[in-house]
């Protein structure tokens, strides 16, 4: 988009205003932070005054230009937006003013998410990365260079990469949906007019061997390798996940009851309102591997039962609002369902073992075409964002 238009140092375009503050011994400050990858400055802590050991401070105003002394190398640059007007820094984020009758400053938050100029940082950048003082000093900031059209350019090439961006963000947010949201949803509907009992519903604990059994509860002392454990991750999504970590051999103990077996059913028992009760069936890999007291193994009869049937079940709406109006906790974003509340799960009585196994077939190959629709959208969404790199190349290379 760009050619023959000079390389500009940063010090052209921009003068640093530091404005220095020492917070009163009583003063609480709302402190900012910088993301890497240009993804600007966002509101880190509020902070008590009793928990800010040093108090000198830098105000930050709207429109100051702002980056991170220890990671310009990771791309940790950004413009101040109105939200964050009159929070405070540390003196590791200079800030400085834009000449904007040079510089367009939504063109400079785009040239922040441009690698080559992250790589420019790296080289000019002093210490050591290993040790998190791998330091951009505030003088060897304004020797980076950015190539500088003219205000009407700069401004076109930010209506074109704008409206690319609008359409990647489209993409991910449908992909999201998909995934989390009306995806779920959809199946979850499905699921619903699928298994209706002409009989009624009876506790689950009349179709099991035994009550829910919990995982290992002892010591977590992880190691890189040893005996794989869960995580909750691994049954969060309804879908197995191999999410775990590893303890010591001699940590694990021979209880039986903790070892996992190839689809094995599973429950978490602990998680936020939306994922506690989540359940998936362990495919068998990693092997060994044990369950952690999160989680929940569900030992069904399966003269009665048929295992993908139940796991099914767990994810319609009528178990979903049982679960979510029977678990427990004082904290809002942390509740916990407890053995009973797992046997007394309304389950569908009167269906053949023979009527399940058609209706899981069935479910799964639904299941199947949903899964097909979120890899499609995961390879596009992929593909999309391969193109901002390419397109940032074609405007500032």
């Amino acid at each position: 988009m760009i050619s023959s238009v000079p390389h500009v140092r940063f010090g052209d375009f921009l003068k640093i205003n530091l404005r220095p503050v020492t917070l009163a011994s009583d003063q609480d400050a709302d402190l900012v932070g910088v993301k890497w990858y240009g993804a600007g400055p966002f509101h880190r802590e509020h902070k008590s005054a009793i928990n800010i050991i040093k108090k000198s401070h830098f105000l930050i105003r709207t429109g100051d230009v702002i980056y991170n002394k220890l990671f310009a190398w990771k791309g940790s640059f950004g413009i101040v937006s109105p939200a964050l007007d009159g929070m405070y820094v540390s003196d590791k984020f200079p800030t400085y003013s834009l000449d904007r009758t040079k510089v367009d400053e939504n063109y400079l938050k785009l040239y922040f998410h441009y690698s080559p100029l992250w790589d420019q940082a790296r080289d000019m950048s002093t210490g050591s990365a290993a040790l998190s003082k791998f330091t951009l000093n505030p003088p060897k900031f304004l020797e980076l260079t950015m190539p500088l059209p003219s205000l009407v350019e700069q401004r076109g090439i930010v209506a074109e990469l704008e409206k690319i961006m609008r359409i990647i963000e489209e993409i991910r947010e449908k992909r999201i949906s998909v995934n989390n949201g009306n995806g779920s949803k959809f199946f979850q509907k499905i699921i619903d007019k699928t298994i209706i009992s002409s009989q009624g519903y009876q506790p689950l604990s009349n179709y099991l061997i035994n009550a829910p059994r919990y995982g290992y509860s002892g010591n977590r002392d992880y190691v890189e390798n040893g005996i794989a454990i869960l995580t909750l991750s691994a049954v969060t999504g309804f879908q197995y996940q191999e999410s775990y970590k590893f303890l010591p051999e001699y940590l694990v103990n021979s209880d039986p009851s903790i070892w996992l077996k190839k689809n094995d059913l599973l429950i978490s028992r602990s998680n936020t309102p939306e994922l506690v009760g989540h359940a998936a069936i362990y495919s068998g890999t990693p092997y060994p591997c044990v369950f952690p007291d999160l989680i929940m193994r569900i030992n069904v009869n399966e003269q009665l039962v048929d295992k993908k049937f139940l796991h099914h079940w767990l994810q319609s709406s009528s178990v979903r609002h049982y679960i979510m109006n029977n678990a427990r906790g004082t904290s809002p974003t942390m509740k916990k369902i407890s053995q009973k509340v797992v046997q007394n799960i309304p389950f569908p009585s009167g269906i053949s073992l023979t009527e399940q196994r058609r209706i899981v077939t069935h479910l799964d190959h639904l299941q199947a075409k949903v899964d097909a629709v979120k890899r499609l959208q995961a390879e596009t969404e992929r593909e999309m964002k391969a193109l901002i790199p390419a397109v940032l190349a074609k405007a500032f290379a």
